[in-house]
């Protein structure tokens, strides 16, 4: 049931003869393909190669043998000197074992696949999508990104070359980022259309770069009209007569075997210690060298006779079982076994891909056994499959699986060691370590508390750096004069830190008890959504500082409500120059970055939402980087700006009254070219001279009191938030254009909507006016008593879609700042 021909039958005539598939081209392409029918919208038919080591157990021999011979006449199609020069990259999951063995053959390049594992601190160096693919998101995770930068050819290797999607998106992708001359595009089988056979020529004359195919065998594929839709009817007429069912065994030729499954699987496993290299990589998902080749090529005698040794005696029949993207170092585990012992070896690999399977001398995929996942994949649990090893008869098998895959999934009971236990007398574990690479950070580690902030050190890391020492205060009226003249940028200087009075103090507590409950309830809310629609462990980046303590409210919310230990961090985001790269870049390194949540304390216009997406955007195309998700997480979004949000009402969130005192005695941000170079962290400064007025704990602890008894309520208004059309009106942007012409300012930056801009208004800058919502109440009276103790008027207005809007005049006011954080003049 192995081979390309069973009993003189082909191993695609079953669907030949069924849906009239048929397979033209070189008379070798029977002897390396079959066919197979899965359940899949874009294309029912899949090709089975019996040279891959994927789906049909096969000599390793030979299937490495075909990978090193294609290696061998690329090197010398490129000659000596390109060949030096050249990177191998191929694709996950199916070719990442041959892609490898392409690059043996070729001899001293360097070999990285794609893969669908996202690795927690390794930041993607670039992606792309697989058309037909059951799954299909690639990422690439070169430990070193100068792999993918050079000018040497790029070697391309996939088991088929069939539309050329594949190819044609992952050549774009890099080519937009690192132009190369040459391509060679290398496959077991060249089965393009008619239709799709000039794609690769027609992008050779867009980029000017030379592209060359290799291939073992070249043919097409004539499908017949309607094949799709007969496919599937195919599939669900002979799919298993107990779909979902793991364990269920699907081949008849199976079911003795099935019969006779030992009672406990725990005592037929026997797990041996490879004594794999310190530091080898386990595979190309990061990269291997020419020289982790010669590693390999040493310890592989003796880790292999160390599973020989756990053989039985009288196995004549072995086989070694990798897993999905594990493919190489299983291949060479096995072509080594099989040079040193008496035994009949053959090689696979477990797949993500579903497949139907028939018991049929003239179909590929005989038998399947289906278990669940077992790595912990990003996109969640699912089963996988392990074919024509069921009814197989071998006398044992040894599977190979890296550490992030040694999990109780594989020993569970319905587990992949516990399924092959049904089907051999002996079955032998070897365990490969995860390869993560060690890339040392030219960054700091985030500051924390006490050292740096009132914060305990767990609730918030500061991805900042520490300028306490540095004086940047100065008055406000010299502050602004010193941005009017000179077109400096606010963020160079700081203000001096507004000292409450007692009576805005006392105001200040007054807000803080009354609104304890309305802001646990939005905490909650937000924070719910966040965890039902972001990520089930997001990593919170609050944006200093405004979002910090919201930042830290969420954080213990999810402590409190779902025992989650969450991540914070706060960064650095400025007007006119975006958020901190090297924020980012310590992010991407240490996180997926499709986890991070950006979170701040409210929207007004939704400025920095628009600064915070096209910042986003700009850093992944300068970097490479992809996954972070702009979108801000806000406890209120009374300007319609973001779908993440507790609430949309505009009333006072009392931190929002205070500066450093209620956000862990942190200044606002700083970033100015004598004190930020291009690989530090924006600064700030850490007023410890402030903790006798401190009430940053304070404030968090009011809040997070109240959470127990708004419990039921969150759950309510999470459930109504997400099941809402949650939209962007952007009506805040929209009221604010209409203000700024009303009031003859022209410039929408001066016009600050909402309770916590308008605050922020008073405290920073030489604000003209205030507008208020005719009626607005007890929300007010800290703006009340702000404006009165610098003498800005206060005009209610009876149509204001905020409770109210702080006014900044460069009429009236010096150094009042635009877009770009510099002065605007009239």
């Amino acid at each position: 049931m192995n081979n390309a021909v069973n009993n003189g039958v082909w191993s695609g005539t079953w669907v030949a003869e069924r849906l009239g598939v048929e397979l033209q081209g070189d008379d070798t392409l029977k002897d390396l393909l079959g066919l197979a029918l899965r359940r899949n919208p874009k294309r029912a038919h899949l090709l089975v190669s019996h040279v891959l080591g994927k789906h049909i157990p096969q000599s390793p021999s030979v299937v490495y043998g075909h990978g090193f011979a294609l290696g061998r006449r690329v090197r010398d199609l490129l000659g000596p000197e390109e060949a030096a020069a050249a990177v191998v990259l191929g694709y996950a999951e199916t070719a990442t074992g041959l892609g490898h063995s392409v690059a043996d053959g070729v001899g001293l390049a360097p070999y990285l696949h794609s893969t669908r594992r996202p690795v927690p601190g390794v930041a993607p160096a670039g992606g792309f999508e697989e058309s037909h693919s059951h799954a299909t998101s690639h990422l690439l995770l070169p430990e070193d990104p100068a792999l993918l930068a050079g000018d040497g050819p790029l070697i391309l290797v996939d088991d088929e070359f069939s539309t050329g999607n594949t190819v044609l998106n992952t050549v774009r992708d890099l080519h937009s980022r690192y132009p190369r001359r040459r391509y060679v595009v290398v496959a077991l089988v060249d089965m393009r259309s008619a239709a799709d056979a000039g794609r690769l020529e027609e992008f050779a004359r867009e980029t000017g770069a030379r592209v060359d195919l290799v291939a073992a065998a070249a043919g097409t594929v004539l499908l017949p009209e309607g094949v799709l839709e007969k496919g599937q009817d195919l599939v669900t007429r002979f799919e298993n007569p107990c779909p979902g069912a793991r364990g269920c065994v699907e081949s008849a030729a199976t079911a003795a075997w099935a019969r006779q499954a030992p009672t406990d699987p725990q005592l037929a496993i026997e797990r041996v210690d490879l004594h794999w290299p310190h530091g080898l990589p386990d595979g190309g998902r990061h990269g291997f060298t020419p020289a982790h080749r010669i590693r390999l090529e040493t310890a592989l005698p003796a880790m292999a006779a160390r599973l020989a040794e756990a053989l039985p005696e009288d196995a004549h029949h072995v086989h070694v079982l990798g897993f999905e993207e594990l493919m190489y170092t299983p291949l060479r585990l096995a072509r080594e076994l099989e040079q040193i012992t008496a035994a009949d070896v053959r090689y696979s690999t477990t797949t993500r891909s579903p497949v139907l399977a028939v018991d049929d001398p003239g179909y590929a995929i005989r038998s399947r056994l289906v278990f669940p996942a077992h790595d912990n994949p990003a996109d969640g649990p699912g089963e996988r499959y392990a074919y024509n090893v069921a009814g197989a008869d071998f006398d044992a098998v040894v599977v190979v699986v890296d550490s992030t895959a040694d999990t109780p999934e594989l020993h569970a009971p319905d587990g992949l060691l516990a399924q092959l236990t049904a089907h051999t007398p002996q079955v032998v574990l070897a365990v490969v370590p995860s390869y993560v690479p060690e890339r040392p950070s030219m960054l700091p580690e985030p500051l924390r508390g006490p050292a740096f902030s009132s914060y305990a050190p767990e609730e918030v890391g500061w991805l900042l750096q520490d300028l306490s020492d540095v004086t940047l205060e100065a008055p406000t009226e010299e502050r602004e004069e010193a941005i009017q003249s000179g077109g400096a940028h606010y963020a160079e200087s700081l203000p001096v830190e507004y000292q409450p009075s007692e009576q805005y103090q006392e105001l200040f507590q007054t807000a803080l008890e009354e609104s304890a409950s309305r802001l646990a309830q939005a905490v909650g809310a937000v924070t719910e959504v966040v965890l039902a629609e972001r990520s089930p462990r997001p990593v919170l980046v609050s944006l200093a500082r405004a979002g910090t303590p919201v930042g830290v409210l969420m954080r213990r919310w999810a402590q409190h409500r779902h025992g989650l230990d969450l991540p914070h961090y706060a960064v650095s985001i400025v007007r006119g120059r975006g958020i901190d790269a090297n924020a980012l870049r310590w992010l991407a390194a240490h996180h997926d970055p499709r986890d991070v949540v950006f979170v701040d304390g409210w929207t007004g216009k939704g400025a920095i939402t628009r600064e915070l997406a096209a910042a986003i955007e700009e850093f992944e195309a300068a970097e490479g980087v992809t996954g972070f998700d702009p979108e801000i997480a806000v406890l209120a979004d009374p300007g319609s700006c973001v779908r993440t949000y507790g609430t949309r009402e505009d009333y006072l969130i009392p931190s929002a009254c205070l500066n450093s005192t209620v956000s862990g005695l942190i200044s606002r941000t700083v970033l100015r070219a004598d004190l930020v170079g291009p690989h530090d962290f924006h600064g700030a400064k850490f007023y410890r001279e402030l903790a006798g007025a401190d009430v940053s704990v304070d404030f968090l602890d009011a809040v997070s009191a109240r959470f127990p008894e708004v419990a039921d309520a969150v759950d309510a208004q999470a459930k109504e938030l997400l099941s809402a059309d949650r939209m962007p009106t952007w009506e805040g942007w929209a009221a604010v254009e209409r203000i700024s012409e009303e009031y003859g300012i022209h410039d929408v930056n001066l016009v600050k909507p909402g309770v916590g801009e308008t605050t922020r208004v008073l405290l920073r800058r030489v604000p003209w006016k205030i507008l208020a919502r005719a009626g607005a109440g007890a929300d007010l009276d800290h703006v009340r008593l702000l404006a009165e103790q610098r003498g800005v008027p206060v005009e209610e207005v009876a149509e204001l879609p905020y409770t109210c809007v702080g006014l900044i005049h460069p009429k009236y006011t010096r150094g009042a700042t635009g877009a770009d954080g510099k002065a605007v003049t009239l």
